[in-house]
């Protein structure tokens, strides 16, 4: 939602701007300059991706506009998981989360952490460290080693969108200047038309530039930032996982390593010690 403000105080303040000044609004409305500009960036974009990064382009274009990253809440949900699993893994021994692991989806312990289960990235590098613990196939360090090339991965996966929506941004004020000349050369064809003609197919023209650097700087410029920051925030959230698992397989008991996990947040979205805590005693370990 304050993705959507942000643009109307770009575009308002503009065109607000632009009015002020004596500016003509339907001047600016030449929609061959449109899709001049707009279908060669469209058009470049599919050059330059990939097709299975152009789905995540347009998925993760939608959740920068409509979401606004991760809450207080989806850690919460998350370490009161990661309590839940560890308690029950002390108690009950390791093999007690075997099934659960396994078949997350059908999982009574992680049907209770809905936002968790949707989060795929999550729950698979959740359910296949875990699975390596229980099946006593790889050492603290080797599973370290494992998750930090899981998260380096990801890392590297989830910025090809933002990086790509941001070389379109940087060709748009090109593709305004090739929009500019070609209405200049329309231009030219009616020299003999006198002053007042010429001056209105010129601005016309012009129109190119001004599209161009705005949808670059004002558009697409701070949604690539906007994407970036919303990926950043999700391998935080993996790190957390990371962290706390680890904290655990070292011998730390449930509640500290879900505090080391907790350690691990940006400050906006972190809880308190004793908030973790209190919210913790309600949580119990599986029979």
């Amino acid at each position: 939602m304050l993705t959507v403000i942000g643009y109307i105080v770009v575009f308002g303040s503009i065109i607000g701007g632009f009015l002020m000044h004596g500016g003509v609004l339907s001047l600016l409305i030449q929609v061959s300059e449109f899709i001049i500009i707009g279908g060669a960036a469209l058009g470049s974009l599919i050059v330059a991706a990939p097709g299975k990064v152009l789905n995540a382009i347009f998925a993760r274009v939608l959740k920068a506009l409509t979401g606004s990253g991760l809450t207080k809440a989806h850690y919460m949900e998350l370490f009161h998981l990661m309590f839940e699993l560890f308690s029950t893994m002390r108690k009950n021994g390791d093999m007690a989360v075997e099934k659960d692991i396994d078949d997350p989806s059908s999982s009574p312990l992680f049907s209770k952490y809905p936002t968790f289960l949707a989060n795929q990235a999550a729950r698979n590098l959740l359910c296949d460290s875990l699975r390596l613990i229980v099946s006593g196939s790889a050492k603290a360090d080797e599973l370290a080693h494992l998750m930090d090339e899981e998260l380096a991965t990801y890392e590297e996966e989830s910025h090809r969108p933002a990086a790509l929506v941001a070389k379109v941004a940087d060709a748009l004020p090109g593709l305004g200047i090739v929009a500019a000349v070609l209405g200049i050369i329309i231009t030219m064809q009616s020299i003999d038309q006198g002053p007042e003609v010429i001056g209105h197919k010129i601005a016309s023209a012009l129109v190119g530039t001004f599209v161009g650097v705005l949808c670059c700087y004002g558009l697409f410029q701070p949604l690539a930032t906007k994407m970036e920051m919303l990926a950043q925030e999700e391998k935080k959230y993996l790190e957390c996982i990371k962290i706390g698992l680890l904290s655990y397989l070292h011998g730390a008991a449930p509640i500290i390593a879900v505090e080391y996990a907790r350690r691990v947040i940006f400050s906006g979205e972190r809880p308190s010690a004793a908030e973790l805590e209190e919210s913790c005693r309600g949580v119990k370990a599986q029979p």
